[in-house]
């Protein structure tokens, strides 16, 4: 009897103290509640409401009628959209390799030391810190075919005048360069932030074993700031899908339709032409292919990642 006891009276004491844990464990429901009907308020319930819609034949002033894949089958023949989509993904791909190329640069020139180099660093990313909205009016003054400065300074080495966002054929390019000169400070700073991050010891093998600079950024310094150029390209390639504010300021789209992304066309769609049903298929749409370039860019995302000692 005496030497069962205790044995039972620990297992009973355990129960107890296990029971109390239970009892006593921090209830954390009343703070994550108010969090999900926050997400489900302004993300989850929104893009139901445009899928709700865009199932719908909805224009503003008229009745709404069910129309099932109506306006998805209207967008497959909608030689406008597709238009777009190109403007979209043209102005996407080189508003991200043209910021990806000149922040390396400017990235690697002020990773060395010189004198000045924290004051040239602040001037640098001095357009990052501006307003879309006013950069798009500045430059928009200075492509002014007639009275804007670019064309001026042109002039002073011979080159004739362009007409910059007025023309078809350079609206892209010129919204680009906007872009470019704009968000180039931002992959600088994830640049600079990952030569920071590269051990000195590779280095020196490589000079001791007679490698120059160029065999140095190619095998050495590239592989190792991967993981931080394919950040950039993600945050870069998110903004330039969703880039609006720019593009509407400048073109509205123009002239005629040759700077008319998806997002132009949807707002003009929507909010214009007052065809919700049309714009919320068309912003869909837009979404599954946004999707489709994030999960691309994750898979590259994670072949960019270091790889360790054992290989993992």
């Amino acid at each position: 009897m005496s030497a069962t006891t205790p044995e039972r009276t620990g297992v009973t004491t355990q129960a107890i103290e296990g029971s109390q844990a239970i009892r006593l464990a921090p209830n954390y429901w009343p703070f994550v509640i108010p969090a999900l009907i926050v997400v489900g308020a302004v993300i989850v319930f929104p893009w139901a409401f445009t899928l709700w819609m865009s199932v719908n034949r909805w224009t503003l002033g008229q009745s709404r009628s069910f129309a099932g894949m109506e306006n998805y089958l209207r967008l497959a023949v909608d030689q406008r959209f597709w238009e777009s989509l190109f403007h979209t993904l043209t102005y996407t791909f080189l508003s991200v390799a043209a910021p990806m190329i000149l922040g390396t640069v400017a990235a690697l020139i002020f990773d060395a030391r010189f004198p000045l180099r924290g004051l040239l660093r602040g001037v640098f990313v001095m357009p990052m810190m501006a307003t879309p909205v006013a950069v798009a009016l500045v430059w928009t003054m200075m492509f002014h075919p007639q009275l804007g400065v670019l064309n001026y300074l042109l002039s002073l080495v011979g080159i004739p005048p362009q007409e910059w966002i007025f023309n078809a054929n350079t609206v892209i390019p010129s919204l680009v360069a906007v872009e470019t000169w704009q968000w180039t400070p931002l992959v600088m700073l994830i640049v600079l932030g990952g030569l920071a991050s590269v051990p000195r010891e590779p280095f020196e093998s490589a000079e001791i074993d007679g490698a120059n600079a160029w065999q140095q950024f190619r095998y050495l310094t590239l592989p190792m700031i991967a993981p931080f150029l394919m950040i950039a390209v993600i945050i870069r390639t998110i903004d330039a899908l969703k880039s609006f504010d720019i593009i509407y300021a400048m073109t509205q789209g123009g002239p005629g339709t040759a700077s008319e992304t998806i997002n132009i066309y949807l707002y003009n769609t929507a909010f214009s032409y007052y065809d919700i049903g049309y714009g919320s298929a068309m912003a869909v749409v837009f979404f599954i292919v946004i999707i489709a370039l994030s999960f691309i860019l994750l898979m590259l995302r994670q072949r960019s990642q270091w790889i360790g000692v054992e290989g993992k």
